[in-house]
């Protein structure tokens, strides 16, 4: 086995020792000298002085014994302690994030009416500098007349598209039918030049 360093002593000693204050040191001394009380053949005093100690020994077990359970019991009441403390905290954090949620909003919501009067601003410079409702009217009508013309001549040029599309479908059928019947005067002159030489054979 490796060596042993002096944290894993302590630490070791501090297990077996509990809080650090000697109380298996103490028992194991106290078992032994039970032991040897038990075993010793000596006379009434010494045996009385001997009690006496295992007393004493055995009062500062049940005091460090005493002890460790009301640090344990601090301990216990601490936790819940801390729990509550630990609870309210979460709560506070909730309630933070909640109020800074809605302070966002909020934010959001000044941040749009800032902007709506930003651009209400805008716009009335805008209509400022645009003529007045007279003028406009008079330059709607002048569009709508450049309009009504741009019209017709969409409407012209539509009839001739369509005037053009019939024709062409014309063409392409007196096209269809002059081919048919170049084929047709092309298979009848090469059935007249066979029929001769079926003859002869």
């Amino acid at each position: 086995m490796g060596a042993v360093t002096d944290d894993e002593i302590i630490r070791q000693r501090l297990l077996i020792d509990g809080d650090g204050a000697g109380d298996d040191r103490r028992i194991n001394l106290l078992l032994k000298s039970f032991t040897k009380w038990c075993n010793s053949p000596g006379s009434p005093e010494e045996n009385f002085t001997q009690y006496q100690r295992m007393l004493g020994t055995l009062a500062q077990c049940e005091f460090s014994l005493g002890k460790t359970l009301m640090v344990y019991d601090m301990n216990l009441r601490e936790m819940e302690n801390y729990e509550k403390i630990y609870s309210n905290i979460e709560q506070n954090i909730t309630s933070a994030h909640e109020k800074i949620a809605e302070c966002k909003k909020e934010i959001q919501r000044a941040k749009r009416v800032r902007k709506n009067r930003q651009e209400y601003d805008a716009l009335a410079k805008v209509i400022q500098h645009h003529p007045d409702r007279h003028e406009t009217l008079k330059q709607l009508e002048a569009l709508d007349k450049e309009l009504q013309q741009l019209s017709n001549i969409k409407e012209n040029v539509d009839a001739k598209l369509e005037l053009r599309k019939k024709q062409f479908h014309v063409l392409l059928s007196t096209i269809q039918e002059l081919q048919q019947t170049l084929e047709n005067d092309e298979k009848s002159d090469t059935d007249d030049q066979q029929s001769p030489a079926e003859n002869a054979e």
